[in-house]
């Protein structure tokens, strides 16, 4: 895929992992590092109308029960009527209360939750790929997207809930301490027996939710990996093999989701037996009052209205397990995103005033040396030279640093010595984003997005017209394959839409490196996962389409390097 400029720069690298690059190493968090809201704007006002929603149907219970005990005494209907009303006006109350609270509250949390996709991915962007480590692209698809979402539902699942229990419990005790006030310890109890057990719900809920969410990352990132490679394993006789892995990571996790399901069984179980349990309490404890004259009707509405309390209660336990999952996933989002980038001023943006290296720089690299965890070199004493319509390959074994090279290049990494420059310009010495506004990468992984032809390739250079696009797909050999589509560049690519194959998909990125019109292209493994005559093909074309652009090519193979100007080839670092 091709980056253009920082803040359009990665979203596919963002996915992957440096291939040759040691887990990074670990760092704490700073103060400035991202943090979840703990309240979004306009929460606060939709839980107190929750709180009141939920107040007006234990208000309903308690009346009705009232307006029934006192009807089997037949007295004349005039004095009831005043309950009657109130009886409607809570019944009414109750459901347009909680569809304002529903609207209000879910609106809130999604106007949060929108706004903080865009901070991650802004905090993300400079991260990539040498913050990633060995998390695979299914892991951090799917860790970081549903991290984000229990953070921002936790909006309405946790704070409606707890503020709606202590609005209702407290119009509870109110309305028991002016009928009965030796009954106010029942409903405090209720209360207090029911954070008590959401606590310990929470507890178990809290201690498992590392593992569920590892078995979790461990299912997606297998079928992911099925999905993407499954032509390949079936063409070995790995399919099958392949498919145990899947198997083995949905057993372990439905192992870890029982094991963190019996904190919401607990929870879902006993919340019941605290309602009825006080209500049978409540019983007992107005009953010698009613002996002495308290009236009856008022002992059934004291009575109910722990029973009425079950509607709150009931919701604690979603309410904790929300809190847990929430909890978990602010905490891998910190850790994940409070990492310092490992090419400094990486979150800064392009600079109009940045020197300019000219329409056609050379690039020369000197003693160049790079670390990914700061420890142990991956790369050492690199020197290069391309000047414009050069194709230079990079060879060499497994940890030679052939992708931490390219990575420095492209300054998603920053190198510990040597030089680096663009024509006349020090590239060390610009910002991140300044340097790639001249470089077009593309790797072994094109991503395809869900959209039309035309758009796949807009986003290399949003200005390209319809003619400057089927140049570039021509120059890729694409051409044929564009005119035999029935929509032409407005056929729609992805998910929904027509399917590539793998030579197709590099020589879309190839595409949009050309389109970018950036003077030096950094290709990395763009031919690992084609077959030899393709390959052939398709490095033939971007050596005929290159032209005046310097290109650095990194492949363990061979396809390609008998059309290019030189091959540098590096050696393993000491101690890798």
């Amino acid at each position: 895929m091709t980056r253009h400029g920082s803040s359009a720069a990665t979203s596919e690298t963002a996915t992957t992992t440096a291939p040759e690059a040691d887990a990074p190493h670990e760092t704490s968090p700073s103060s400035t590092s991202w943090r979840p809201r703990r309240l979004v704007p306009g929460i606060l006002p939709a839980a107190v109308v929750g709180g009141l929603a939920l107040t007006s149907g234990v208000a309903l219970t308690a009346t009705s029960g009232w307006l029934i005990t006192a009807a089997s005494f037949r007295p004349q209907i005039l004095t009831l009527l005043a309950v009657i009303v109130a009886v409607r006006a809570f019944g009414i109350a109750r459901p347009v209360l909680r569809y304002v609270e529903r609207v209000a509250s879910h609106d809130a949390a999604l106007a949060a939750l929108a706004e903080d996709r865009g901070r991650v991915y802004d905090r993300l962007v400079p991260l990539t790929p040498a913050r990633l480590g060995a998390r695979g692209r299914g892991d951090v698809l799917t860790g970081v997207v549903d991290d984000l979402d229990d953070v921002a539902y936790a909006q309405v699942r946790v704070v409606v809930p707890f503020v709606a229990l202590g609005i209702t419990g407290l119009a509870a005790v109110l309305i028991d301490a002016v009928f009965l006030l030796p009954a106010v310890p029942v409903i405090v109890s209720t209360i207090v027996v029911t954070l008590l057990v959401g606590a310990l719900d929470w507890w178990i809920e809290h201690r498992t939710q590392d593992a569920v969410v590892t078995a979790r990352a461990r299912v997606a990132d297998v079928a992911a990996t099925l999905a993407r490679d499954g032509a390949e394993l079936a063409a070995i006789g790995a399919h099958a093999g392949a498919a145990t892995w899947l198997d083995e990571a949905q057993r372990g996790l439905s192992r870890a989701v029982r094991a963190q399901a019996w904190g919401r069984a607990v929870g879902v179980g006993l919340m019941p037996l605290v309602a009825v349990g006080h209500a049978v309490w409540m019983a007992f404890l107005v009953e010698p009052w009613v002996q002495v004259g308290f009236r009856t009707p008022l002992a059934a509405l004291l009575v109910l209205t722990p029973i009425a309390l079950g509607e709150v209660i009931g919701a604690i336990p979603d309410a904790v397990g929300s809190l847990a999952r929430a909890q978990g996933a602010s905490a891998r989002l910190r850790a994940l995103l409070g990492q310092p980038p490992a090419a400094a001023h990486s979150d800064a943006p392009p600079n109009p005033d940045a020197p300019d290296p000219g329409p056609h720089p050379t690039v020369n690299a000197r003693g160049l040396g790079a670390s990914w965890d700061g420890h142990r070199p991956a790369l050492t004493g690199a020197d290069l030279d391309v000047a414009p319509g050069e194709v230079v390959g990079i060879v060499g074994p497994n940890g030679s640093g052939k992708s931490t090279l390219l990575a420095t290049l492209a300054r998603h990494l920053d190198p510990t010595h040597g030089t680096y420059h663009l024509g006349e310009v020090d590239a060390l010495a610009q910002t991140p984003a300044d340097v790639r506004t001249h470089l077009a990468i593309v790797d072994d992984e094109v991503h395809v997005f869900a959209s039309s032809l035309r758009e796949n390739l807009r986003l290399a250079r949003p200005d390209a017209t319809d003619d400057e696009i089927h140049a570039a797909l021509d120059l890729a050999g694409l051409g044929d394959l564009v005119a035999a589509f029935p929509d032409g560049l407005d056929e729609r690519l992805g998910s929904g839409g027509r399917g590539l194959s793998g030579g197709e998909r590099a020589r879309l990125g190839i595409a949009r490196a050309l389109l970018s019109e950036r003077p030096v292209m950094l290709l990395d493994e763009p031919v690992a996962h084609l077959d030899h005559p393709t390959a052939v093909a398709v490095l033939g074309d971007l050596v005929t389409a290159a032209r005046d652009r310097g290109v650095v090519l990194v492949t363990h193979r061979t396809e390609g390097l008998a059309d290019a100007t030189r091959v540098v080839a590096l050696e393993a670092a000491p101690g890798r």
